[in-house]
């Protein structure tokens, strides 16, 4: 009678990818939000994986963790195996439903850029199924399952990076408030709105003005850019309008710019390709839609 013994196990995948995730980013609460788990659900899988290999990954410290010479000597090979598999994986699902097209990007460009260019893109090409997710952070696209990417990106821009348009940045609001507004100076007695992913517009605009005035403390913040948009609008306050964003309704009137100075920022809104579907003729298509006529009116 043959004896067949019990084959060792190997570390459980998910606890890999966790201390993989960690490593790269510096943290488990990083690695927490990149996975969609609790930090502590982190620490649980790495101690997992500690407890199988008989040796410490992290060292746990009052401020935070740290690698220890045994994690930092096996992490590029991990990550090199993940994007690896991410690649994989985006290839398989690309290759299965090659008229899918998944988008994510930032709400704000979401909802006042890509949104309007929806329909054209339907009507462009109306046998491809497009899917779009608002995040807040720009995906990994070697990782995730997202065939293409907008949001803004600070410069010098990376390769693979498409520029789409520099950034610039101005006040906006509606014709009525605009009357209201003679010089610069009147901005100290207007509303103004921020917007609480941009917090630093305002102080880069007023800061380049010849007054050289300071942002106020008052006024009304906005999570979403396009409800500060909104009640822009709707004659409630001054916003710091981003050109990309707001050129339509500076076009159709319902948002006027009522001082010439403008601020061009160390970003540009940009485009990104998964590297898995570099090759799908239908998403390289639907990149040459997006950037055609970028600059021109879209309702």
């Amino acid at each position: 009678m043959s004896i067949a013994p019990p084959r060792p196990l190997g570390p459980p995948l998910n606890s890999l990818r966790a201390f993989e995730a960690a490593a790269r980013l510096g943290g488990f609460a990083a690695a927490a939000s990149e996975l969609g788990v609790t930090p502590g659900a982190v620490a649980q899988q790495i101690k997992g994986l500690e407890a199988w290999i008989c040796a410490e990954l992290f060292e746990r410290r009052a401020q935070g963790v740290r690698l220890t010479p045994l994690g930092q000597h096996v992490l590029a090979d991990l990550t090199e195996a993940f994007d690896l598999i991410g690649a994989a994986s985006q290839k398989l699902r690309s290759i299965a439903a090659p008229l899918e097209i998944r988008i994510a990007a930032l709400p704000s460009i979401a909802q006042l850029w890509l949104s309007p260019r929806l329909k054209y893109l339907r009507a462009a090409a109306p046998e491809v199924q497009f899917s779009v997710t608002a995040l807040e952070h720009r995906p990994n696209l070697q990782r995730e399952p997202f065939d293409l990417s907008l949001f803004y990106a600070a410069h010098p821009l990376r390769p693979g990076q498409i520029e789409i348009e520099r950034d610039e940045i101005f006040p906006v609001c509606s014709p009525g408030v605009a009357a209201t507004l003679k010089t610069v100076s009147d901005l100290e007695r207007a509303r103004l709105l921020h917007d609480a992913s941009w917090s630093d517009d305002w102080t880069v605009w007023l800061a380049t003005t010849p007054q050289g005035l300071r942002q106020p403390d008052t006024g009304s913040e906005f999570s979403l850019y396009s409800l500060a948009v909104e009640e822009a609008k709707a004659s409630g306050g001054v916003l710091i309008g981003h050109n990309a964003l707001v050129r339509p309704f500076l076009l159709s009137g319902d948002l006027v710019a009522p001082f010439s100075q403008t601020v061009a920022r160390d970003r540009s809104l940009v485009m990104e390709k998964s590297v898995a579907t570099t090759d799908s003729t239908v998403l390289a298509s639907v990149v040459d839609l997006l950037l055609r006529d970028t600059h021109t009116s879209i309702s």
